[in-house]
């Protein structure tokens, strides 16, 4: 939380802008303002819309689809609305941007992925990802995930890109795996999920080591 409370505190200028270099920050927001279309081999990442809702509500009232995440099933689209305005406004301010994942070829939300926090000082950051249930195991989230890596490296000029998951969902990790990331441990009991202190499996992939992927 640390991480994003100073993110927010250096985007919206609420921190001594001698703490952090002030352009590096500006430049951040005005990526995040303008971040457009991602492509993947087999995903579209594009920032999400109104119109999404219904999509949304799809996939994000399934309780199996956020057994393992911070967020609580959608009770109705009013819910999933509410969640795409939030969305939308930091996106719209500049602030770490979460984009809809889309099938090539379909415009429609079958999930999202986006950054979670942004230390600018350590140039790190880290994302998160939610895919509906019924696109399971079809390598759609590690294409996700690669997708957005590009933007993270090269447009935000990060060197550290963090992922996490519940250990007792190794598919998620496996995801994060086949995108390149490597494991460096376990937090337990790190983060209340649901009503019980989760251990977290935490992975990370460094520049030069995305490079080296990217240049094969």
């Amino acid at each position: 939380m640390r991480f994003l409370q100073d993110l927010l505190a250096d985007l919206t200028g609420e921190k001594d802008r001698d703490h952090l270099p002030a352009p590096g920050a500006e430049d951040m927001r005005r990526a995040f303002r303008h971040i457009s279309a991602l492509e993947g081999e087999l995903v579209r990442l594009r920032p999400p819309r109104m119109s999404d809702a219904g999509d949304l509500f799809t996939y994000a009232r399934d309780e199996e689809n956020s057994r393992y995440v911070l967020w609580e099933p959608h009770q109705s689209v009013a819910d999933s609305r509410e969640v795409l305005r939030g969305i939308i406004r930091r996106n719209r301010r500049g602030l770490p941007a979460t984009l809809a994942i889309c099938l090539r070829g379909d415009d429609r939300m079958i999930g999202t992925i986006g950054f979670q926090w942004i230390n600018i000082e350590s140039r790190s950051c880290e994302i998160g990802y939610s895919i509906a249930r019924r696109l399971w195991n079809r390598g759609l989230a590690t294409d996700a995930l690669r997708a957005i890596l590009p933007f993270a490296f090269d447009t935000l000029g990060l060197n550290r890109v963090e992922a996490r998951h519940d250990v007792r969902n190794p598919a998620s990790g496996r995801v994060m795996e086949r995108a390149g990331f490597k494991l460096e441990g376990v937090s337990r009991e790190s983060l209340m999920l649901k009503g019980r202190l989760a251990d977290m499996a935490n992975y990370a992939l460094i520049k030069e080591e995305y490079m080296k992927v990217s240049e094969r």
